[in-house]
Formats: C-alpha cells, sequence, structure tokens
C-alpha cells in the first residue's frame, strides 16, 4: 500500500471519528444542559413557592421532552449529512471509472 493510500486512509478513519464525537457532544449536551437546568430551577421553585415537587417534577418532565426533540433533530441532521457525503463519494467513483 502506498503512502498516499494509507494517509487518505488514515484521513477517512479520522473524520469519521470527529464525527462520531461531534454527534456524541451534541447527543450529550442535549440531555445534561435541559436536565440538570430543569433539576436546579424545579428544585429552587419549589423552595421558593413552597410547592414540594410540583414544578420540579413538572419541570423536569419538561426538560425531558425537550431533550428528546433534540436529540431527534440531532440524530436527522446527522443522518441527512452522512447520506450526502454518501452519495457524494458514490458520484466521484461513477465519475472516476466513467473516465478509465
Amino acid at each position: 500500500m502506498s503512502p498516499l493510500e494509507n494517509s487518505k486512509k488514515n484521513k477517512d478513519k479520522n473524520e469519521w471519528l470527529r464525527q462520531g464525537m461531534m454527534m456524541f457532544a451534541e447527543s450529550t449536551g442535549w440531555i445534561a444542559f435541559p436536565v440538570i437546568g430543569a433539576l436546579y430551577l424545579g428544585r429552587w421553585l419549589d423552595e421558593k413557592q413552597g410547592t414540594e415537587p410540583l414544578y420540579f417534577l413538572s419541570i423536569t418532565a419538561a426538560a425531558f421532552i425537550i431533550s428528546s426533540v433534540g436529540i431527534g433533530i440531532t440524530g436527522v441532521k446527522y443522518m441527512k449529512q452522512i447520506e450526502k457525503e454518501e452519495d457524494l463519494k458514490k458520484k466521484d467513483e461513477n465519475e472516476s471509472r466513467d473516465k478509465q
């Protein structure tokens, strides 16, 4: 295997790793920030209003819904991006095959 081919394979592997890490970070962010924020906000509002589990549970439930929708949107975005990249790869392969 030539050094150029080896470099291209490493670049492809690194791109998949980078893309996977970005998707992981974005999904984790959709879980962590709304839920943790809701836990603290709910507890603070309950202490302030004296409505022990009311705000805590309702805001936390809303945060889970927001997280689920955000993760779904993120997943669809990355699926479309991956499909577009696969289509470009196939198009490039077909063009290079036609030139030969």
